[in-house]
């Protein structure tokens, strides 16, 4: 992995192994194994992590005691069986001695199927006249690269940014899936990639990322830091929001230095499970991560950090094996995540107060040999200084994803 370093280690070398709830853990992970078991040799997926993780997987099927779904079996049966398949290695950019996490989540907001005096932000649904980026290959959008369209002379040009489409370039094209109350809402439930909206009969919709304009995500909090109205240590999606009650005049140019924007697409009705992330699984709270894409999904990876869970100080010890399961576009490096919160307020207080340093161990399935395993993967390009992970793809995934954005979701982080 060029510019990183992966460093094979023991199971006793990790902090808080033995403590972990590890049949959650392996929960999540079966999720992730059922896609990976049912296609040996995916199109376009050359990577030997993926043909290890096959095997692993269809062992960990065979293993799950079968009722309706596969379920997790004792916490020390999976701990055995990660201990038995796989081979624990610190991963760091090289010269860390640690990589850096973010949180996100999914919104649940109050909406409309019409538009009212109090129901007046729309939640777009992908424009026909959106053409994906150059070279992008499939049906669906990636969470970057230029979206583009045709003008009035046949030419292709950019998309519409966000000061256009809030301006009401779409309107009458009838792409409004519902009207929510707030444009904060609107926008945190873009970088987020996913949410939930309860309609006025009590339905819930569900919605993930489809698409994008094409312009590059801008943190609006990374705005309020340079212009010296948000000090650094104080960013958080609470804190943005604080500013924009206090600030209504200014709101709307904050909004619009982000060019972005996410279209979405109704992905369920009245469901309670949890959003689904780019590997087209529901994600668990607290055991889903979203990684950069030079990881395949379904890795299991443990995360030591102190966080800041149950106040803003981070003091609540952090000692977990994730599983990937979601990407987004901010989400850059060989130790960088973006850890699933779970949706609603609560949830969202959590992830928009994640942004601490932390510990990743990966797990290497035996088939492979760590450090050839670590030797092969390409380092991604420097991701920019931003306030939330990204905006996923998983989505769903913040939902996007951030993001977030998201193939998932998502997240458009």
């Amino acid at each position: 992995m060029r510019d990183a370093q992966v460093e094979p280690i023991g199971w006793g070398d990790i902090d808080g192994w033995s403590k972990d709830d590890h049949a959650a853990a392996f929960a999540a992970f079966l999720a992730s194994c059922q896609p990976i078991a049912r296609v040996a040799h995916p199109a376009g997926e050359n990577r030997p992590m993926y043909g290890a993780l096959h095997a692993v997987c269809r062992r960990a099927l065979r293993e799950a005691p079968r009722e309706a779904a596969p379920r997790a079996p004792t916490d020390e049966a999976a701990r055995k069986f990660f201990e038995q398949n796989f081979r624990p290695a610190r991963v760091a950019r090289l010269g860390d001695s640690a990589g850096f996490l973010t949180g996100y989540y999914e919104p649940i907001v109050e909406g409309s199927r019409f538009p009212t005096g109090i129901y007046h932000v729309p939640i777009y649904r992908r424009p026909p006249d959106l053409l994906p980026p150059a070279g992008a290959s499939g049906n669906g959008f990636p969470n970057t690269g230029q979206s583009r369209r045709r003008n009035g002379a046949g030419e292709l040009v950019p998309y519409h940014d966000r000061a256009e489409i809030e301006d009401g370039v779409l309107d009458g094209q009838h792409l409004e899936i519902c009207w929510i109350k707030d444009p904060t809402d609107a926008l945190f439930i873009q970088i987020q990639g996913s949410a939930r909206v309860r309609l006025e009969d009590g339905l819930i919709v569900r919605i993930n990322y489809d698409s994008h304009n094409g312009y590059p995500y801008t943190p609006v909090g990374r705005i309020l830091i340079e212009r010296n109205l948000v000090a650094r240590d104080q960013m958080s999606m609470d804190r943005i929001r604080e500013w924009i009650r206090a600030n209504p005049d200014g709101a709307k140019e904050l909004r619009r230095q982000n060019r972005s924007f996410v279209f979405f697409r109704i992905v369920g009705l009245g469901e309670e499970r949890e959003a689904s992330g780019a590997q087209g699984v529901p994600l668990t709270a607290g055991r889903s991560i979203a990684v950069d894409k030079l990881h395949v999904y379904g890795t299991p990876f443990f995360i030591e950090a102190d966080l800041p869970i149950e106040s803003a100080k981070p003091s609540t010890p952090f000692r977990r094996l994730m599983i990937a399961q979601d990407t987004g576009s901010a989400i850059v490096g060989p130790a960088r995540a973006d850890i699933y919160w779970g949706a609603g307020d609560q949830a969202g207080r959590i992830a928009g107060r994640v942004r601490q340093a932390g510990k990743f161990v990966m797990l290497i399935p035996r088939e492979i040999d760590p450090v050839e395993a670590g030797a092969r993967m390409p380092m991604p390009l420097p991701r920019p200084v931003g306030l939330i992970a990204g905006q996923h793809q998983p989505k769903v995934a913040i939902a996007a994803r951030a993001s977030k954005h998201l193939p998932r979701t998502r997240r458009h982080r």
